[in-house]
């Protein structure tokens, strides 16, 4: 379809509205709603936000999938304020760092999780209120965004422990979905499966701003369900199936999957982590659409790069910079010289999308944004077609199902148990998940595997928990005493 750059997603959401009012454009379970009962009840919702004078300050979102999140996340941002998702899955310890340092105006949350927070809640969803009642209206969006304010303050794992905050404009993100588009370009009216959390960076790139911006069909899942994934995507005729390894991994070993029609899919995108090339060629037999790997980060708005639809596709690489865009890889000693093709180093990149900085973290700011590069923290190296591959990470980090996980933060919260000395998180290969943190613990008084899980479980979102506790007498330690995780590793992969 022809592609037009907006100044915002809300003003991307006018135009779908205008364009195609009729068109289906939100699907959850029995609920639909087309593009002119969607851009209502976004104004609907924006009215009432506004009158609670949200304008310029932020609104917190605490919504699993549904047709509220996504009402929601464009209300806030009609209404002028930064949007701020939190994912359910988040702890009570979690949701609480965040939202005071976030310092919302009002939270939006579904009812059933009935956070216990100390500011006004406007609860939705089943058991509350929903968020279409403006449908049979004619509300027209109005009062748009400006390009360059903030737009959201999403948070990412932080290797101190802390979640950071990321902040994010208008121009960023809605120049990030057209950087989106002229690699992988879509057809006016897409059937869109969304499984991933629209709360995700992932999810609200790859579902939530795709398509509105084909003015396509959104069909949300409130999480990953092989059986549901299978019956939506040949019930409701999905053309583009944005998922990541454990979602291909789980559908490849489904005993439904080998007689499900897969014919209306055309394309396949995969993020979040990596995508083993013997997966990639299962999936890409059996489905007969091509698979386009890409990266990126939240800092990065989030997209740096994909496989182009006109190009090669190269399976183990994330592909080549989006427009506007450009990476570098450069030695991790200084971060200043630039390696050449083939040589590996830290990958690190610049253009529009990129966030402004961490919310209150003026340091990490300043490491992370060095003379106007992101420095991601990931390894990677170029090769001679230009075409970019993730070799290895610089930050100890693991990512989880497609979630990134910390194992500073896991480390904290077990040292938080009256009855730990010490404790170390190591990452192990997962074919299903990707990564599953491992972790080791010394005691300072009796205690056993099953009372730290509960305590973890307590404090920790369940994608974050320990996959394995194992009690030792003692960590091993390198020659200046610091936790030798390498030593560790090899303890989890013998």
């Amino acid at each position: 379809m022809s592609f037009t750059a907006h100044a915002s997603v809300v003003h991307m959401l006018a135009a779908a509205a205008r364009a195609a009012p009729a068109a289906e454009a939100l699907v959850f379970g029995e609920r639909r709603l087309t593009y002119a009962q969607y851009a209502s009840c976004v104004a609907g919702f924006a009215r009432e936000l506004e009158a609670l004078g949200v304008r310029g300050e932020r609104v917190a979102t605490l919504l699993g999938n549904s047709i509220e999140a996504c009402v929601a996340a464009y209300a806030i941002l009609a209404a002028g304020a930064q949007h701020v998702p939190l994912n359910p899955l988040y702890s009570p310890r979690e949701l609480h760092l965040m939202l005071r340092d976030a310092a919302p105006r009002v939270l939006v949350a579904d009812a059933a999780l009935s956070p216990v927070v100390d500011l006004p809640v406007i609860a939705v969803g089943p058991g509350a209120r929903l968020l279409d009642t403006w449908r049979a209206d004619v509300l027209p969006l109005g009062n748009f965004p400006l390009e360059e304010s903030l737009a959201l303050l999403q948070y990412t794992g932080g290797t101190t422990g802390r979640s950071k905050g990321v902040n994010l404009t208008h121009r960023a993100i809605a120049t990030n979905v057209w950087q989106r588009e002229a690699l992988l370009p879509t057809r006016e009216g897409e059937r869109i499966i969304c499984m991933m959390p629209v709360s995700h960076s992932y999810g609200m790139a790859m579902g939530l701003f795709l398509a509105a911006n084909c003015r396509g069909a959104l069909f949300l899942l409130p999480r990953f369900i092989p059986d549901e994934a299978l019956a939506t995507v040949e019930r409701e005729r999905i053309t583009i199936f944005p998922g990541s390894p454990t979602v291909f991994v789980g559908l490849l070993a489904h005993p439904r999957f080998a007689a499900t029609n897969w014919k209306s899919v055309h394309t396949c995108y995969s993020g979040a982590s990596a995508l083993a090339e013997e997966t990639l060629r299962r999936w890409c037999d059996a489905v007969g659409a091509p698979v386009y790997e890409g990266y990126g980060q939240t800092e990065a708005g989030p997209v740096l790069s994909f496989n182009p639809v006109r190009g090669a596709v190269k399976a183990g690489s994330v592909g080549v910079p989006v427009p506007q865009t450009e990476i570098e890889i450069v030695d991790v000693e200084t971060g200043t010289r630039v390696l050449p093709a083939g040589e590996r180093g830290e990958i690190r990149a610049r253009g529009p999308q990129i966030m402004q900085g961490y919310r209150n973290l003026p340091e990490e700011t300043a490491q992370t944004l060095r003379g106007g590069w992101l420095y991601t923290g990931d390894i990677g190296e170029f090769d001679a077609d230009g075409y970019l591959y993730i070799r290895d990470r610089k930050k100890d980090m693991l990512i989880v199902g497609g979630y990134n996980v910390y194992p500073r933060e896991v480390e904290e919260v077990l040292v938080m148990h009256p009855a730990v000395l010490e404790a170390a998180v190591v990452g192990v290969c997962d074919e299903y998940r990707g990564e599953l943190p491992i972790a080791y613990v010394v005691l300072r008084a009796s205690t056993d595997e099953e009372q730290l899980l509960a305590h973890c479980r307590a404090n920790l979102a369940r994608y974050k928990l320990p996959a394995r506790i194992r009690i030792v007498e003692a960590l091993p330690k390198t020659s200046v005493a610091k936790t030798d995780k390498n030593e560790l590793r090899k303890w989890s992969n013998p």
